[in-house]
């Protein structure tokens, strides 16, 4: 039964609408029920025997050396950002790429073009400049220039 045989029925807007949604509820109803039963199921049937040895964090099957407050050099974080960064750009320019020919066809692939261009310029000088400052280096050298 469609909607106009339904209108025509005498049915309302509301109750066609619910009918609409009730699937879409009831899905989600039996995600939160089948997500709540696994989660309780799991509480109850796990073996509860506490010791010593699972109580200390997990390294790799190795035995945790010293404490988890040590500093870690800040190079991890920086070169993980940097690739995070240029990684995120250059998947940026795959949706340009693929309409690229469209847009040639419509008429806009010049400006496309320099707009796809003056994006990889910015990505080039970017990284140009982490590479000049030496964040690209793994192990950064620290000695001082003897001009001044």
């Amino acid at each position: 039964m469609n909607f106009k045989d339904r209108y025509l029925s005498g049915e309302t807007m509301i109750q066609a609408q619910f009918d609409g949604l009730m699937p879409i509820v009831i899905l989600i109803s039996v995600a939160i029920l089948l997500f709540l039963g696994g989660h309780f199921l799991s509480v109850f049937l796990a073996p509860k025997k506490p010791s010593v040895l699972k109580s200390t964090p997990y390294e790799c099957g190795e035995e945790p050396v010293g404490t988890a407050w040590s500093m870690f050099n800040v190079r991890f974080y920086v070169v993980g950002l940097i690739f995070i960064i240029f990684d995120v750009e250059s998947v940026l320019m795959f949706p340009v790429a693929v309409i690229f020919k469209e847009l040639n066809e419509m008429g806009h692939g010049v400006y496309a073009l320099v707009i796809f261009l003056s994006f990889i310029s910015v990505l080039l000088e970017g990284i140009a400049y982490c590479w000049k400052k030496g964040d690209l280096d793994w192990v950064k050298s620290f000695q001082t220039s003897l001009k001044k």
